[in-house]
């Protein structure tokens, strides 16, 4: 068996979305294949004959940032429930740690959740192995600039 070149996190971890420099508190989820945000005041519109969407993310010090994305398509995400619902993906740049990566994140309301972004294998696989014994293992220290 060789040696594994990834890092440890929690099940919890602080993330920031770049590059606004918003930080929330994220669950990671090996479950999940993509991540997901919650998101207020979404609106769908379209620039340059594409279809965008505009939403506002508000992070932990109770600043609210808005964003506008160009939707990258629109996923069936099945819930616990065995329904599915319709959301909107959009690509973001999210770092925890060290490691900052643009992924394909689903919109939605999480607000029943107790953390308001979950993060999945797209941006775990090949960075991170997850502890779910701990949590807050990786400090913050975001690259300044990340890749397209």
């Amino acid at each position: 068996m060789g040696t594994d070149e990834r890092a440890v996190a929690g099940w919890i971890e602080r993330v920031r979305l770049l590059p606004s420099g918003i930080e929330l508190e994220a669950k990671l989820d090996s479950g999940a294949e993509n991540s997901s945000l919650h998101v207020e005041r979404q609106r769908f519109f379209r620039r340059d004959g594409e279809r965008w969407v505009r939403f506002t993310v508000e992070g932990e010090s109770g600043r609210r940032v808005a964003f506008e994305r160009k939707l990258v398509r629109k996923a069936a995400i099945r819930r616990h429930s065995g329904r599915s619902d319709v959301r909107p993906v959009v690509s973001l740049a999210i770092c925890l740690g060290s490691v900052a990566k643009r992924v394909e994140v689903n919109l939605v309301d999480r607000s029943g959740f107790d953390y308001p972004l979950l993060i999945g294998r797209s941006f775990l696989a090949g960075a991170y192995l997850v502890d779910t014994s701990a949590g807050m293992l990786q400090p913050l220290d975001c690259p300044d600039e990340v890749a397209p």
